[in-house]
């Protein structure tokens, strides 16, 4: 039987991506896998953001094309692309006062028309997407009040009560500490698992990157420096290109994937 679910969730054909005539990201072609996690790493500046957001069609391209399966994104409703896709870039902001359940709920726009309201799916979507990201407590906390990272939770439970089969996420553990970091990526690590959920992802974290990708698409300066599975791509060559530092890449001893250690001042005692 031949599976018609395309190979690729998202891709790229020579995607040109611009800030105000200043070029970021230029005639890039790339291939999201579906169905897998893969995380965009590289220096500040190298244009991970930039390439999210292109791919969430937030920004124009200034030349190429940005496929949603195999349709041009350009070509889509802003409504049948968030029925698709759901994207979390970075730094979002909400209305003075409203709730975390407000904004949660606002997730399920996509879903409502002029005959469809508020469901009954709709509110199990907000309650599971509460639940999920342990947000319940807070729903009726307006999210000024929250701190840095319970609000990151509260957008997070509003893209996940989008229910696509897509996420786009901008550093979603920013501003959260390490637990809550693991509790986030172990949940996006089970969405991927158990539904089959496409996610592309920004970190900064290289071993989180390794431990919780599929495929690691490593940028620099606007270009793809290397991409593939993590230990394909996770070199001290990589770490030294990309990211101008010296490391050393070791096997993880609890997830056995490639664990970067970076060579300070200090030097190093382990071997090249």
């Amino acid at each position: 039987m031949i599976s018609d679910t395309p190979a690729y969730a998202l891709t790229t054909r020579k995607l040109t991506l611009a800030y105000e005539g200043k070029v970021v990201i230029e005639s890039l072609d790339l291939a999201i896998p579906t169905g897998k996690i893969t995380i965009l790493v590289g220096p500040n500046g190298c244009g991970k953001s930039t390439l999210l957001k292109g791919l969430g069609r937030l920004l124009k391209p200034k030349q190429g094309i940005v496929y949603l399966g195999s349709e041009s994104i350009t070509k889509l409703s802003s409504k049948a692309i968030a029925k698709r896709l759901g994207l979390l870039p970075q730094g979002p902001t909400a209305p003075e006062g409203l709730t975390v359940r407000d904004l949660v709920a606002q997730g399920r726009y996509p879903h409502q028309g002029w005959l469809q309201q508020w469901s009954k799916e709709d509110e199990q979507q907000v309650n599971w997407a509460l639940s999920i990201t342990k947000m319940n407590e807070f729903a009726h906390c307006a999210l000024d009040n929250l701190s840095g990272g319970q609000r990151q939770r509260a957008w997070i439970a509003m893209i996940l009560a989008q229910n696509t089969d897509i996420l786009l996420l901008d550093e979603p553990t920013t501003y959260l500490d390490l637990a809550h970091q693991m509790e986030v990526l172990d949940l996006l690590y089970d969405l991927n698992q158990e539904q089959g959920r496409t996610i592309v992802m920004v970190l900064h974290d290289l071993n989180q990157a390794c431990r919780y990708g599929d495929h690691l698409v490593a940028l620099q300066a606007g270009q793809i420096y290397d991409q593939g599975h993590p230990r394909q791509v996770m070199t001290q060559k990589m770490v030294q290109a990309v990211f101008g530092l010296d490391s050393r890449i070791v096997d993880d001893p609890v997830a056995g994937t490639p664990l970067c250690i970076p060579v300070g001042r200090k030097g190093s005692t382990l071997p090249v």
